[in-house]
């Protein structure tokens, strides 16, 4: 078979050949890791009421605090908005509120919603339990570096990843990582003239070239014109999570957390 033919059957298979789950993994329910839109709508309701004389229509009357974009002085998780909304916060105009379970999610959800009433709200739990996750039972170190501490560099490096991506894009790389994959991160398979087999992730590419991190970490560099096979497939390496709705949220809340070196 001629080699650019080759290729070309090659690609097509990268781009139609099914993900393959692990058993548990399919069953997720996007909404199960969220809050329902009658719970954002019952927050609305709140906040007009007993929150904007003092946050601000926008969220923003506070210094220091931004409700709408998730700005907080010291609120991480889901539990630590209800915390200050029900205890209120000594020594300062926060006062303690005396909400139904039913309200004090809506209020949460309305922030997490970005106080858009048609929005989505995504659950955020301890960053704490999120990093032991990470480093355990979530296996995600294997792949992941966080400060470039961690996995073998076979995924990006996730130590400012609260600052580039919201609480929902993270909830989708999690659950369905086929609909959050980049096209500078995608698997590559590469074989060059003298029958070299190389597997990596795109780091860069141009007409001539590309660069990748290898299956062993290290950095390559290949000549196009030098291969007899090239692949960049739409798969990703990364599989849906088998965690259940409350170690997402976690996950979540750890992730949101990582924002630089100090």
């Amino acid at each position: 078979m001629h080699p650019l033919l080759r290729t070309f059957l090659l690609r097509l298979c990268a781009v139609t050949l099914p993900l393959a789950l692990p058993a548990g993994a399919a069953g997720q329910n996007m909404a199960d890791h969220q809050y329902s839109t009658a719970d954002i709508e019952a927050g609305a309701r709140v906040y007009v009421a007993d929150c904007a004389l003092c946050h601000g229509a926008n969220g923003d009357g506070v210094d220091g605090v931004n409700l709408r974009i998730g700005r907080f002085r010291t609120v991480r998780s889901d539990d630590d908005l209800r915390r200050v909304v029900t205890t209120g916060i000594g020594g300062s105009r926060m006062p303690s509120f005396d909400l139904g379970t039913g309200e004090l999610d809506g209020i949460v959800a309305y922030i997490r919603a970005g106080f858009d009433p048609s929005g989505v709200a995504v659950k955020v739990g301890d960053p704490a339990r999120g990093q032991a996750i990470f480093e355990s039972e979530g296996r995600c170190v294997g792949c992941h570096r966080v400060n470039g501490v961690g996995g073998r560099r076979l995924a990006p490096d996730l130590g400012e990843i609260g600052v580039t991506r919201t609480a929902a894009a993270l909830q989708r790389t999690i659950l369905d990582p086929s609909t959050a994959l980049l096209p500078i991160n995608r698997p590559i398979r590469a074989v060059t003239r003298n029958g070299e087999t190389v597997r990596g992730r795109r780091l860069n590419e141009d007409t001539y070239t590309v660069q990748l991190i290898d299956a062993e970490g290290g950095l390559r560099s290949l000549v196009k014109a030098e291969l007899a096979e090239y692949e960049v497939s739409l798969t990703p390496t990364m599989r849906p999570t088998t965690l259940s709705a409350d170690q997402v949220a976690d996950v979540i809340g750890y992730l949101l957390s990582l924002r630089g070196l100090p």
